[in-house]
């Protein structure tokens, strides 16, 4: 028998490949170093488009499986955000005049008044919505400068005399001079009240009567707060605008105890280049909604409304090119009013809120009546810390 030759292993390099590395160690590891690199880059390559396929099929899996759940009769049960059965019953009936049957036939007829007796009641939960009756108050928060303390009070520091200088010929002695400096103290008020409402009316109602109580709360705070800030006594409240002495006497007098005067328009171009260029630049014009009314009739001598409707939404009416603020706590003309101002509130009037609202319920105060306490509170202060930044007019006292 022939005798079987031994299986010859060939190396796939070139003939004179496998001599260099002979001759070469290193340059035989770097081969087998690259075939090495090689494979791996191969076999990763295989895993990534694998793993892709697999992904791809796990992806078309949910979305059918997603596609299925979502189809009517599953029996899955979805989280129900609509109306319930006395809601739908009526907008089944006040929209296509359908009589809905079983459960909310008698859901619709619940009420004091039947389909049998000529009509369907509107469910007591229909409308989750409150009528509020307009409360109107002075913006002035919007335009002044609203700052925020830790304290009971903020002492603001204030100049009230600048250095004076003066010509002097060569050799002469300078003339001492010095600023002066005071402090402005701004404290902060209290306001509070509280409102006691039933149980059964919080348990009960469509509206979460918490949410539109502190509402409210702001809404009534927002317009104390707008009063004393054009007219505190900053005794216990805030300081106003218009408790500032300063500003009151030098208002511009109307010269008539019932109108702005003979030439209002005239009255208030005085007014408005009264105010030093610094704060003219910034002013705002503020008046009630009755001042407004009879301001924007007034004309110039060549009969052009001083009144500029805004041509861009969004952009307020101005007032000899300044914006006009509508403040409902502004007086009316007559004898002895300051009617209008003219500042530059962010400027001229600083706020401080110590508390912005406080809100506490108490379940125990009012508990023998079934009811719940809501104590409301606020701490907040305010006052003018440059009186040069406005000017006022004033109606002649006869």
């Amino acid at each position: 028998m022939t005798p079987h030759n031994p299986i010859e292993i060939r190396s796939a390099q070139p003939i004179e490949t496998r001599e260099q590395q002979q001759d070469d160690p290193l340059a035989a590891v770097v081969a087998g170093v690259e075939e090495l690199r090689s494979a791996a880059e191969q076999h990763r390559t295989q895993l990534d488009e694998r793993l892709g396929n697999e992904v791809r099929t796990i992806g078309d899996r949910i979305a059918a499986l997603e596609t299925r759940l979502n189809r009517p009769g599953t029996g899955q049960q979805q989280q129900d955000n609509g109306p319930d059965a006395e809601i739908r019953a009526f907008l089944d009936y006040a929209r296509r005049g359908v009589l809905p049957q079983g459960h909310e036939q008698r859901a619709l007829d619940s009420g004091t008044s039947s389909g049998a007796t000529g009509g369907y009641t509107v469910p007591e939960n229909f409308v989750a919505e409150l009528l509020r009756n307009i409360v109107q108050f002075s913006p002035v928060r919007s335009v002044a400068r609203v700052m925020s303390i830790g304290s009971a009070s903020v002492k603001l520091p204030k100049r009230t005399g600048t250095m004076t200088a003066a010509w002097v010929d060569e050799g002469d002695d300078s003339d001492e001079t010095s600023p002066t400096f005071a402090q402005v103290t701004v404290p902060a008020y209290e306001a509070r009240c509280f409102t006691d409402i039933s149980n059964q009316l919080l348990e009960d109602s469509g509206l979460d009567l918490s949410a539109e109580l502190a509402f409210d709360a702001a809404e009534e705070f927002g317009r104390l707060e707008g009063a004393a800030f054009l007219k505190g006594t900053g005794t216990g409240q805030p300081s106003g605008i218009l408790a500032d002495t300063a500003i009151t006497t030098g208002a511009k007098i109307s010269g008539n105890a019932t109108t702005l005067g003979s030439a209002p328009a005239e009255l208030l171009i005085d007014l408005f280049y009264s105010l030093k260029p610094f704060y003219r630049t910034s002013a705002t014009w503020a008046m009630n909604g009755t001042t407004l009314a009879a301001v924007r009739k007034l004309k110039d001598t060549t009969g052009q409304f001083l009144w500029q409707p805004s041509l861009q939404a969004g952009q307020p009416d101005t007032l000899l090119g300044r914006p006009v603020l509508e403040l409902p706590d502004m007086d009316d003309v007559g004898a002895g009013k300051f009617p209008i101002i003219l500042g530059d509130f962010a400027q001229g009037y600083r706020i401080v809120d110590r508390i912005a609202l406080s809100a506490l319920r108490d379940p125990y105060s009012a508990a023998v009546s079934s009811q719940t306490r809501f104590h409301w509170r606020r701490r907040v202060g305010g006052a003018v810390v440059k009186s040069e930044a406005f000017k006022a007019v004033k109606v002649a006292a006869t």
